[in-house]
């Protein structure tokens, strides 16, 4: 009776300890959270996800032949089918007409750059639109039937720069990664015999999981910034996270092929097949949930990595134009945030960026478990 009473103790304090272990993490889950949700959601509005970093000044010109218009309202220019009006002292285009020729400017290299919704004008021909009335600026922008030069400022404060580049380096960490990371696994499970050779391969894989990111920062720096003078570029900054994601998708992808059962290969291999031919209509395809799951995990460690990234792809934010060269050099998501707190201590806008990550990373793990349960389905049907 003592003994039953003692476990019936020991069990309600386990099981206790067990809840409010389980009660600390979810606090502690809602609370970051809902920090970043307090201080970052006031700055999620549309402007934030669709505008360019910094401010874009271009001159511009402008033929305002064969314009028509009927609107009457105080800021509508009639030479050009916009209209303006000022804020915080500021010219801005409110809206445009289907018709407008300012859909067709181009700028001083005769590059089309028609103008948007949204837009500054700074100056009109030889009239400087600082300090100025909007009657004045209509007058100005109306003056004259011929072409007119603008100077136009679109304005920043936008995420896309960081937003492509990140996708960017996603794109090319998973096309580097994925194919080295599956054939080692499959090399691993399927050809390696157990000896010392395959102890230090997975000795090896072991600690190249262990080895903080500040490390292999420094030896993409090293070697492929410096050693193979790609510069600062989304290039460089993929092979430093495809090394860093090798041990993450070789062990997943490994233990997922473990999961196949031997009598897949037993039957494939006692009906003729080879032993290529086995890996590759059947392993492959039974493991495939698996291997997309690995793949979808290695996304989220590629999003939420900055360490790697500031000393290979930089901290320009920019949309890159080529794979290397000072063109290429670009800053992320997680990277901008680091620079907004060390270089600005901007923690809003930051929490900002903070929210469209946790956004990502949630997304990509309801994706992972989507797949998982999808695949289980056609298994278990």
């Amino acid at each position: 009776m003592i003994k039953n009473s003692n476990t019936k103790l020991k069990d309600g304090i386990a099981g206790g300890l067990i809840y409010l272990s389980a009660t600390i993490t979810v606090a502690i889950l809602i609370v970051i959270i809902g920090f970043v949700l307090y201080k970052g959601l006031p700055g999620i509005n549309l402007k934030f996800l669709t505008r360019m970093w910094d401010d874009v000044t271009t001159v511009v010109d402008v033929n305002r032949n064969n314009v028509t218009g009927n609107n009457t309202e105080a800021g509508y220019v009639e030479s050009l089918g916009i209209s303006i009006a000022l804020e915080d002292e500021a010219v801005v285009i409110k809206s445009i007409d289907n018709d407008s020729p300012v859909k067709d400017a181009v700028n001083v290299k005769k590059v089309p750059y028609a103008l948007k919704k949204g837009d500054v004008i700074g100056k009109a021909g030889s009239t400087n639109f600082k300090n100025i009335t909007l009657e004045e600026a209509k007058l100005a922008l109306n003056e004259g039937t011929g072409p007119i030069k603008m100077k136009v400022t679109r304005p920043g404060g936008g995420i896309v720069p960081m937003l492509v580049s990140t996708i960017y380096i996603i794109g090319l960490t998973l096309i580097i990664a994925a194919p080295i990371g599956i054939c080692a696994a499959i090399y691993l499970n399927e050809y390696a015999k157990p000896g010392k050779t395959l102890n230090i391969i997975r000795f090896a894989i072991q600690n190249l999981a262990g080895i903080p990111s500040i490390i292999y920062g420094l030896f993409g720096m090293l070697v492929f910034v410096q050693g193979f003078k790609m510069s600062y570029s989304i290039l460089a900054g993929s092979f430093t996270l495809s090394i860093m994601l090798l041990p993450t998708i070789i062990s997943t992808t490994e233990e997922t092929l473990k999961e196949v059962p031997r009598t897949y290969r037993e039957s494939s291999m006692g009906l003729g097949a080879t032993k290529l031919q086995t890996i590759s209509k059947i392993i492959i395809p039974s493991a495939l949930p698996g291997i997309l799951v690995a793949i979808i995990l290695s996304i989220g460690r590629i999003v939420g990595e900055s360490a790697a990234l500031i000393w290979t792809a930089g901290t320009i934010a920019q949309i890159p134009k080529t794979l290397v060269g000072s063109e290429a050099a670009a800053a992320t998501l997680t990277t901008k945030m680091y620079w907004l707190i060390k270089e600005t201590a901007d923690l809003e806008q930051a929490s900002s960026i903070a929210v469209v990550l946790i956004v990502l990373v949630i997304a990509l793990n309801i994706l992972s478990k989507f797949i998982t349960r999808r695949f289980l389905k056609k298994r278990t049907s």
